[in-house]
């Protein structure tokens, strides 16, 4: 049966109990609204691990807009539900207070990557991520946590930052899930309208297609997306758009 906590000093008693018995502990991160990519990565938990945490908390020190904070889909009982499905053993939902006890006077900055990409076009999103982050991993003492290859760049900076602060957990990267057209599955997805749900799936065929990111970002314009950026980087194309209000991200290997 899953198991709610709110509290750190909640999980750390039920974390000490399965490392006295031995056994090892599998972790994934989310915010919430949860869909099918996520289920994969408790699937891939599960086959790994003996105990399976997950947390739900939608951060607010990683949206560079209120609004979009204020708006990011809140579904704990759906979540929870398809959690249970997938084999979860215990979620963490914590609040706020309970994740910044001393507001954000301290944070995880990286200098050089997360300034790149997605971080040049939303300031202080990086920061707010592995901060986040840091604290999650340090609260789960998991001996691993999945993370979705959908977020490259945030995948490859949890991996930086998991290096340089020697910690002891084992960073696990799980394949994008993509709907039957391509479209990478997000909890953003269902702000697309109709007609900009029909579009979408051609970003991710143009990032597949076009022979260089040049040509990727000229067709994506002329499809009518506005590109943030596409970029080739480590035999890998990335790409971020926006539909009307909505922000997508994909990559794919080239």
């Amino acid at each position: 049966m899953l198991r709610t906590v709110h509290t750190v000093a909640a999980w750390r008693a039920l974390r000490a109990a399965h490392h006295a018995a031995g056994r090892t502990i599998g972790f994934v991160p989310t915010m919430g609204a949860l869909h099918a990519g996520h289920a994969t990565l408790f699937d891939a938990a599960r086959r790994d691990c003996d105990v399976v945490l997950a947390s739900v908390f939608v951060n607010p020190t990683q949206f560079d807009e209120s609004t979009d904070f204020d708006t990011y889909p809140r579904t704990l009982d759906a979540d929870r539900t398809l959690m249970a499905a997938h084999g979860v053993d215990v979620v963490f939902v914590p609040s706020v207070a309970e994740m910044y006890p001393n507001g954000t006077a301290y944070t995880v900055q990286e200098d050089a990557f997360s300034r790149e990409l997605c971080g040049a076009h939303r300031p202080g999103h990086f920061t707010g991520v592995l901060t986040v982050v840091m604290k999650l991993l340090q609260i789960a003492g998991a001996d691993r946590a999945y993370f979705g290859e959908k977020d490259w760049q945030q995948l490859q900076l949890v991996r930086g930052m998991v290096q340089a602060f020697c910690l002891e957990t084992e960073i696990v990267g799980c394949p994008t899930v993509r709907e039957p057209d391509g479209l990478a599955l997000s909890s953003r997805n269902v702000r697309l309208s109709p007609a900009e749900r029909a579009l979408a799936p051609q970003f991710h065929a143009v990032l597949n297609s076009a022979p260089d990111a040049a040509t990727a970002r000229q067709r994506l314009t002329e499809l009518g997306f506005a590109v943030d950026y596409v970029e080739d980087i480590d035999r890998r194309r990335l790409g971020a758009v926006r539909l009307g209000s909505t922000r997508l991200i994909d990559n794919v290997a080239r």
